[in-house]
């Protein structure tokens, strides 16, 4: 199970980093609070080049790639907690991995990801006319969207720092263990 909810995860991942990014430049600005748009101040202002025409699919494959990453992470998360795979005893995969490491590794299975859910559903006109209280939690439908940029920018960041973790551990054993299931 966590081998196939990895690579479906990595697939929906870089899917929402692409997407993102097509969205991000289609307005390279963060805002603070209910609105923001061109003319009004930004409380960042990100050097990207403007790309109107990317909005469209950019939007489309956000939202199917993150209903695919939400679903997927339900069905990690589910059978993880099932399999006592998040507790911190000897029996335990958690145990192989150091103390900072399963603190980081928590941190972005438990707070980061959910707050990515949380935000994406609050910036929706949709959900917003559901549960209007969800947006103002984040500050607005402009601040929820600065809450993702910022917590897709340390999900990135954590996703460098894997890969690179991987690599320095023999990232040939380590992919035909993720792949095959093999010990390494």
């Amino acid at each position: 199970m966590v081998r196939v909810t990895h690579w479906i995860h990595t697939i929906a991942f870089f899917a929402l980093l692409i997407s993102g990014a097509a969205i991000l430049v289609a307005h390279p600005r963060l805002y603070w609070g209910e609105t923001g748009a061109y003319g009004s101040p930004a409380l960042l202002e990100l050097p990207l080049p403007l790309n109107t025409d990317q909005s469209g699919w950019g939007r489309s494959l956000h939202f199917l790639a993150a209903w695919l990453a939400v679903g997927n992470g339900s069905l990690y998360m589910l059978s993880g907690i099932w399999r006592g795979h998040f507790r911190s005893n000897s029996k335990s995969d958690m145990m192989q991995y150091t103390s900072l490491q399963r603190q980081t590794y928590l941190t972005v299975i438990f707070i980061l990801f959910p707050l990515m859910i949380a935000t994406g559903l609050a910036m929706s006109p949709a959900v917003a006319s559901v549960v209007p209280l969800l947006p103002g939690i984040f500050g607005g439908h402009q601040s929820s969207r600065t809450f993702h940029f910022f917590s897709a920018v340390l999900l990135t960041a954590f996703l460098i720092v894997h890969i690179a973790k991987v690599y320095r551990a023999g990232f040939g054993d380590r992919m035909r263990s993720m792949i095959s299931g093999s010990g390494v």
